[in-house]
């Protein structure tokens, strides 16, 4: 604890330098650290908050990390790789023979797509999506596959624009995944790219069932400009255990069903009477 009293720039400066190293903090700790009330502590906080710096939570606060241009497909792809495959591995088990799932943009989403190739229970299955590396990673798969027509962009692999659109508005879902660039709980589900974006609205707009958001514990605090999906619009967020128990907390508290990929049992999503389902979905059995 610091003996010295610090004045509101000083404070303000730590509070900031210590979100950057540790990107959450609890309003305890914070006290502890600068020697200053609870009281004192949530008058900086806010002021950080006004700033843009930072995000208040229930206790503490995170560190605000915008993201105002759009990373490219190759460079996105070498981040996380790992915690990527557990979570398409996690999120391909919420999938049942018959679905039919809309797939967004991104390299989450894409190991989705891998994983969903190793299943052999999922002959019925009609996967939609702009996603053109994943739909060439399912050409060979069994099923059904449909690739959006419209507007490539080559930097993230996808297809976007009117033409995606009006195909998307002919047809529901049973299953979304989404993947997104940040996750906020004041700006909820962002991407730098609107065209994108509004891809991932139609798809939810159009989806019956669950809208399970994919994204590694990175994404966590990011903000960028443009909503693709608010955190009441999301049922399920698949995320590795990078994501701490205090985010995964605020997140459940918002209604979001967390599921820690790599985990058993994970925890599965809500049945509409309010009991918890199987994460998995049944697989048939080979004699």
């Amino acid at each position: 604890m610091m003996v010295k009293a610090l004045i509101p720039a000083q404070r303000r400066r730590l509070i900031h330098e210590h979100l950057q190293r540790h990107t959450i903090a609890r309003s305890a700790a914070l006290g502890e650290l600068l020697g200053a009330s609870e009281a004192t502590v949530r008058r900086d906080l806010e002021w950080l908050e006004k700033q843009g710096m930072i995000e208040r939570t229930h206790g503490g606060a995170i560190l605000s990390q915008p993201l105002p241009a759009e990373p490219a497909y190759a460079l996105s792809a070498l981040a996380h790789p790992e915690e990527k495959r557990r979570i398409g591995a996690a999120a391909a088990q919420l999938v049942e023979d018959g679905d039919t799932i809309f797939l967004n943009s991104g390299t989450t989403t894409t190991e989705v797509v891998r994983q969903l190739r190793l299943r052999a229970d999922l002959p019925n299955i009609t996967l939609i999506t702009n996603n053109v590396t994943a739909a060439l990673d399912a050409r060979e798969a069994p099923f059904e596959l449909i690739l959006l027509g419209g507007s490539f962009r080559s930097r993230s692999n996808s297809v976007v624009g009117r033409f995606a659109v009006d195909v998307l508005r002919q047809v529901y879902a049973d299953k979304a995944f989404i993947g997104v660039d940040g996750i906020s709980l004041k700006y909820h589900c962002t991407t730098p790219v609107n065209a994108e974006a509004e891809i991932a609205r139609v798809m939810i707009e159009r989806t019956r069932g669950r809208v399970i958001v994919v994204a590694d514990h990175s994404k966590w605090g990011v903000v960028s400009n443009f909503l693709l999906a608010s955190l009441e619009q999301v049922d399920d967020l698949v995320v590795d255990d990078g994501l701490g128990p205090a985010q995964q907390s605020e997140l459940r508290a918002r209604g979001v069903n967390v599921i820690l990929a790599g985990h058993e049992p994970a925890p599965g999503p809500l049945s509409p009477d309010g009991s918890r389902e199987s994460s998995h979905a049944p697989v048939l059995e080979v004699p």
